[in-house]
């Protein structure tokens, strides 16, 4: 049966990757006073770049700022204004100090899940920023434990599982995410509840899973969770059967 189910935060619980998509588009808008943004593939990239960090800043709006200012670097040649970097480095800081912004009806749907089961919450990114939206959601008193990690892979969430002296086959995931937030759980046994978000960021649309796993439920917006999870559990709980 079910014993601990885990909640992912960027776009499951509160609204992110908007955010960092109007900073991306404002981007383009600088580096069009340099470049053809139409014929140089500036997404394409900024994301090659922004992989290449990924281990020396990991992730968040302070890794996103650096490579875009390496970025810009590159792309102009060096011909980029300083007053133009500086405007990059603000675009990080509005990313940074936007104000969380829950999405609707994910407070209930945290709350019923976590009446009938211990809740985790297991969110990647910058510490700091994190720790603040953590804060400001008003959600940290549902939750068993609080985890920010650099990573979300099978390694990540087999310690989780371990401090908790579980299986695998004990928990279950919610995110918006099929890379960092189901993929891994899958692959350890574990089961999922899939909330897709209205955009997601190209690097975490790279994934095996096809969206329609055996282990797995989708849902369309949070009124699904508990259902979801409810589901899992009684297939959790019936020895060789699957969702």
């Amino acid at each position: 049966m079910l014993e601990l189910i885990g909640f992912d935060g960027d776009d499951t619980l509160w609204h992110s990757e908007g955010y960092y998509q109007a900073a991306g588009a404002e981007f383009q808008r600088i580096l069009a006073r340099y470049i053809d943004v139409a014929d140089s593939q500036v997404q394409a990239g900024m994301l090659a770049t922004e992989r290449r960090n990924l281990a020396l800043f990991g992730y968040g709006a302070k890794g996103m700022t650096l490579s875009m200012v390496e970025t810009a670097i590159a792309m102009t040649d060096a011909r980029i204004e300083a007053r133009d970097i500086h405007r990059i480095v603000q675009l990080g800081k509005t990313v940074l100090e936007h104000p969380v912004e829950l999405l609707p009806g994910i407070r209930q749907a945290v709350e019923a899940v976590a009446a009938r089961h211990a809740i985790v919450l297991i969110t990647k990114g910058d510490l700091f920023h994190q720790e603040k939206k953590v804060a400001e959601s008003g959600l940290s008193d549902l939750f068993r434990r609080i985890e920010i990690v650099s990573e979300k892979n099978e390694r990540t969430y087999r310690r989780v599982l371990g401090e908790f002296d579980l299986s695998p086959a004990q928990f279950a995931m919610v995110g918006n995410s099929l890379r960092s937030d189901i993929e891994p759980v899958l692959a350890l046994g574990g089961w999922g509840v899939h909330m897709p978000y209205h955009v997601t960021w190209a690097h975490e649309l790279e994934t095996g899973l096809s969206g329609e796993e055996e282990r797995m439920v989708s849902v369309d917006g949070p009124a699904g969770i508990p259902a979801a999870v409810a589901r899992l559990g009684e297939h959790a709980a019936a020895p060789l059967a699957a969702p």
